[in-house]
């Protein structure tokens, strides 16, 4: 809900029953919403003040997006807000076309936000130079950082070339967070409907196709569950704090069908 400003996505989470929220810093592609709270300290202090009077917290960040000329001494100023609001896991994307380079700069990422108490997670995403799993645990393994891992959303895992066997093979020391969504069966042909079905179109858990039960049998049981599911239509018909209830439940009826 990337219209709603921090402090009222977190009240909001706080009637609805979220122990965390997420907090998008930096934009997923130029001129998208997102919280500059790294250059708004009246915003950060709201936002503090209601994690405070909420005991609602924030669990992740996002996005840092590494591409050619990637310098994370750039990203200063973010992981010293991630460590003000006490999150744990930075959301990476990764747009190199250059794997060796996209590695070396991924691995200094790590290293830079370590002394932050943040961990890097590189999610595949079927759009971006880091498609599936498989890619991404070869980065990751190769950048050899203790607080480097993989981002597991649902919905990537289907509309990628990732089988559950890649899932598997994942060591649970990599995994620090997952999302869950569900979907509708056909796969978007072209990259740009990819995207618009990942930021605006994601169902509920149980209302689409999706191997929940195959993907989460695989997972650790203990693993840490995000809740991502923004639809722009259902979202304006039910209200956010409507929507934001409807999604936890239906996340949280799914998990519980699993044995979670």
């Amino acid at each position: 809900m990337l219209h709603l400003p921090p402090p009222e996505l977190i009240a909001i989470a706080a009637r609805v029953g979220f122990k965390k929220v997420g907090l998008r810093l930096l934009p997923a592609a130029p001129g998208t919403p997102h919280y500059p709270l790294m250059q708004d300290a009246h915003g950060l202090a709201e936002t503090l003040a209601c994690v405070r009077a909420t005991g609602v917290g924030v669990f992740d960040l996002e996005i840092i997006r590494i591409g050619p000329g990637f310098h994370p001494q750039d990203f200063l100023p973010f992981f010293e807000a991630g460590a003000r609001l006490g999150a744990k896991a930075i959301l990476v994307a990764g747009d190199d076309p250059d794997e060796a380079r996209l590695t070396d700069a991924f691995a200094s990422l790590c290293e830079a936000s370590a002394p932050f108490g943040l961990s890097a997670d590189l999610e595949f995403m079927p759009w971006t130079r880091v498609p599936d799993a498989r890619t991404a645990l070869r980065i990751v393994t190769e950048a050899a950082q203790p607080n480097g891992g993989v981002l597991v959303d649902a919905l990537h895992v289907a509309r990628s070339a990732t089988s559950h066997a890649d899932i598997a093979a994942i060591p649970p020391a990599r995994l620090h967070y997952t999302q869950i969504c569900d979907a509708p069966s056909e796969v978007p042909p072209t990259a740009d409907g990819l995207i618009r079905a990942a930021r605006s179109e994601r169902l509920p858990p149980g209302e689409g196709a999706l191997d929940l039960a195959g993907l989460f049998g695989l997972l650790p049981a203990d693993l840490p569950v995000s809740v991502e599911i923004p639809h722009d239509e259902r979202t304006r018909n039910a209200g956010d704090e409507g929507w934001a209830r409807r999604t936890l439940e239906a996340s949280r009826r799914m998990l519980a069908r699993l044995g979670r």
